[in-house]
């Protein structure tokens, strides 16, 4: 019975769920004017703009640890403390950057499924046919810009995996002996930073095309 309950509510709240994106796609569009597609246009640009937000975040996570593995005296609490909250600021970005990209997946999800149900409505068979095309093209644009999103997402993780690293050993050992430890893992870090700036930068290209290619 506690299983059927169980059961009952998912499917309840799942229910709530889709009516309530049901709901926002119409207000949008009665109050606002928004079509699915123009959601689609503005979701994929603050994603885009989450990338680039996160690309200065990481930057200067790269610049504040490359300072403290080259402090030399004074007060290395102070060095930690700056880095920790480069670290909370990466972590941040991360999880906005994660969020946008499921927000254009779910639109982008909706509006072509309802883009599919419509091409069928066409009696005319020239205007079902470059509907589709249309349909298609878009698609795999999407795909694209979807795929590159992901690939410097994923590339996220790992970086944030080492900055913690470095900064937890910081802070059990706020000595000399632990900035030398910290200089030698500095290349490696650095590469890694250098090739999530890299995907994050195609993903912010593969966006402007498509928000391009949306609105022309």
């Amino acid at each position: 019975m506690k299983t059927l309950l169980r059961i009952g509510g998912i499917a309840a709240l799942l229910a709530v769920a889709c009516g309530c994106a049901s709901i926002n796609y119409s207000l949008q569009k009665k109050v606002l004017g928004r079509e699915k597609r123009d959601i689609l246009v503005k979701r994929v640009g603050k994603a885009r703009d989450a990338q680039q937000d996160t690309q200065e975040v990481f930057k200067s996570a790269l610049d504040q640890f490359g300072s403290v593995v080259k402090f030399d005296g004074g007060d290395l609490q102070k060095q930690y403390d700056k880095l920790s909250a480069e670290l909370e600021r990466c972590e941040g970005r991360a999880a906005d950057v994660h969020a946008r990209i499921v927000d254009v997946e779910r639109v982008a999800r909706d509006l072509f499924r309802e883009w599919t149900a419509e091409t069928k409505q066409f009696q005319n068979a020239q205007y079902r046919r470059d509907s589709e095309n249309k349909l298609r093209d878009t698609r795999r644009s999407c795909d694209r810009m979807l795929d590159a999103m992901r690939n410097a997402e994923s590339k996220i993780e790992p970086v944030l995996s080492v900055f913690r690293d470095q900064v937890l050993y910081l802070k059990h050992n706020l000595n000399a002996k632990a900035l030398a430890s910290l200089q030698d893992e500095s290349a490696r870090i650095e590469m890694d930073v250098n090739a999530l700036l890299k995907d994050l930068s195609a993903a912010i290209a593969e966006a402007d095309r498509f928000i391009q290619a949306m609105v022309d």
